[in-house]
């Protein structure tokens, strides 16, 4: 009986942490939303962009948006603490705490920190994913290379908090089950897009350089981030570099 109740407790401070977090994301206004719904080259996120065709979404959307957002703000926080005192110094009651809800609504999302970091590398592997699902679909052309990189790199930016993170606690992480395919799953995405970026039958030294343009979006990136105070710009600048070396020579001779 004593677990029923707090099951039913569990849930109802789960219910209640998402109903308060609701109101305050309402309580900010559209401007806010709409400017949180771009990206670094003015994307317009896919669910504000779905709502200004189809109209505003039905309860159980909302419902899923919401949980969605939680979700977010957890992974956020996390990467937060794991930055600041270590991924095997920071206990899910600290995540919670500072995220100001409980623990029961902690979680309803997660149960562990090695979910977190799990729920991050898939996010990431997932938008790989999505990109070489999107460019198998394109036609092989320079237009749609340069639309792969473009993707590409704004999914190195926004992912750079994860990979940053993940450098920092190799050790304490090393030993987690999910860190063990991590290197393998990550090759995997990088063959699937060196194999979108170039055409059929390509030369070893075309396979190269695709490779090293993709390899050089995540280094130029991960090493000059912390250095600027305007990321859109060196986004551009980065892309500029890395579509610049995919336009290289296309026979495979030598330069």
């Amino acid at each position: 009986m004593n677990e029923q109740v707090r099951g039913v407790t569990a849930v109802a401070e789960a219910a209640a942490a998402e109903a308060a977090r609701a109101g305050d994301a309402q309580a900010t206004g559209h401007e806010g939303a709409g400017h949180e719904a771009a990206g670094h080259f003015g994307a317009v996120h896919p669910a504000a962009e779905h709502e200004a065709h189809h109209g505003a979404p039905h309860d159980g959307a909302h419902h899923d948006a919401r949980r969605g957002d939680t979700r977010a703000r957890i992974q956020q926080v996390a990467l937060e603490l794991f930055a600041e005192q270590g991924y095997d110094k920071t206990s899910l009651r600290e995540i919670a705490e500072r995220l100001d809800v409980t623990k029961a609504a902690l979680y309803y999302h997660f149960k562990s920190k090695e979910d977190i970091v799990r729920s991050l590398a898939e996010d990431y592997f997932g938008q790989i994913d999505a990109l070489i699902a999107w460019a198998r679909s394109q036609p092989r052309t320079a237009a749609t290379r340069d639309q792969i990189l473009r993707r590409y790199v704004r999914i190195v930016a926004d992912g750079s908090d994860v990979f940053r993170m993940l450098h920092h606690n190799q050790a304490a992480l090393a030993s987690l089950d999910s860190a063990k395919r991590r290197g393998e799953l990550f090759r995997e995405r990088m063959t699937g897009l060196v194999d979108v970026l170039i055409e059929d039958h390509a030369s070893l030294r075309e396979r190269l350089r695709a490779a090293m343009t993709l390899g050089g979006v995540s280094v130029g990136w991960m090493t000059f981030s912390d250095e600027v105070e305007d990321r859109s710009k060196l986004c551009a600048a980065v892309l500029d570099i890395a579509t610049g070396m995919a336009r290289g020579g296309s026979d495979g001779a030598p330069d």
